[in-house]
């Protein structure tokens, strides 16, 4: 009887993981730690290719478009959400067990300052603006349009919202609830990985630019009382 191939997987974090027989390699696909252009290397022919092109793995993928019109959604829909944009459709697709769609007609409070924070959202059509009230007087801190996302702290500390968020038109939004996100850590670490990653870029970037204002910012005053 000849041995069971075995297989190597080339993970998001570029290092190989395995060895793996067929049935953990099954499995591994079902959980979303392995999509259609992942590399996988097959001892018996001693050569890495995507698992979509090894004939025992092909009827594993399933059509895209089919799964993620579950929520009216599709790839090129999705990858509207910058943090989105670099995932294949495969993950995509498997992205929408773990997200609900959310309409917010125009004017409406989608949370208020204070509320505690369980979700972030994904803006895909739309405009929203983060604001403050003091005195009556509003203060606008962030303007959100199609791309963008916010609340993301929600899903680490469940704190309290620091803003209200109104809706400056009508928008469409995907909502990550915090419970949603810990299962997608669960149950599909090849799919969490890559968007905690994005999403931790983007803050990265948003902190450095903010970092930078406030130097300048600082410049500016120092100038003025002329140190």
């Amino acid at each position: 009887m000849a041995q069971e191939a075995s297989y190597f997987i080339w993970g998001v974090d570029d290092s190989p993981y395995g060895p793996v027989d067929l049935a953990e390699l099954h499995s591994w696909i079902q959980l979303g730690r392995v999509f259609a252009n992942t590399w996988v290397f097959e001892r018996g022919s001693g050569e890495w290719k995507r698992a979509s092109q090894y004939t025992e793995l092909q009827n594993l993928f399933g059509d895209v478009h089919e799964v993620s019109s579950r929520l009216g959604l599709t790839p090129g829909l999705l990858r509207r959400v910058k943090i989105l944009a670099n995932l294949q459709d495969l993950q995509l697709a498997h992205l929408c067990d773990f997200i609900d769609v959310e309409e917010v007609p125009s004017f409406s409070i989608l949370f208020k300052q204070g509320d505690v924070g369980d979700a972030m959202y994904l803006v895909i059509a739309g405009e929203l603006r983060a604001r403050t009230t003091i005195n009556g007087v509003e203060s606008i801190m962030a303007t959100f349009r199609a791309g963008d996302f916010f609340g993301d702290m929600a899903l680490f500390d469940n704190g309290p919202r620091s803003a209200d968020v109104v809706a400056n038109m009508d928008s469409s939004l995907l909502k990550i609830s915090a419970e949603n996100f810990y299962r997608m850590i669960r149950e599909a670490p090849g799919l969490a990985a890559p968007f905690l990653q994005a999403t931790v870029r983007t803050l990265s970037s948003r902190i450095r630019a903010d970092n930078k204002r406030l130097s300048h910012l600082s410049e500016q005053f120092s100038a003025s009382r002329g140190i």
